[in-house]
């Protein structure tokens, strides 16, 4: 069931960003005009629908955040050096990624 609930979410916020998207290709790289931080909450929106699709406990909790220039930066903590590993490959295979910052750090179960 929560299979189907995180497929579902996934395609919703996939539909919903498609026509965002769109708009958002022709922004300037200044972070204050409304079309490039479509763009970005666009990337880290992916980033962090593919963290959810991937259904892997282990993941913890990540913070994603993108800059004006496609670079997404992941901070917080995850459970296992593979699931850190993992995150970082996730998001370096996202569409309109450019770059990968991670300070992530492994934190056993509180």
């Amino acid at each position: 069931m929560q299979l189907k609930y995180t497929m579902l979410s996934a395609l919703a916020a996939t539909a919903l960003l498609g026509g965002m998207a769109v708009h958002a290709q022709d922004a300037d790289t200044d972070r204050s005009h409304p079309k490039a931080f479509v763009k970005d909450s666009a990337i880290t929106t992916k980033v962090k629908t593919k963290l959810a699709a991937e259904h892997i406990t282990s993941l913890g909790h990540i913070r994603v955040d993108t800059d004006e220039n496609g670079v997404v930066w992941l901070s917080g903590s995850a459970h296992s050096r593979e699931a850190v590993d993992r995150a970082i490959d996730i998001a370096r295979n996202t569409d309109g990624v450019r770059d990968v910052h991670s300070t992530l750090k492994v934190k056993g179960d509180d």
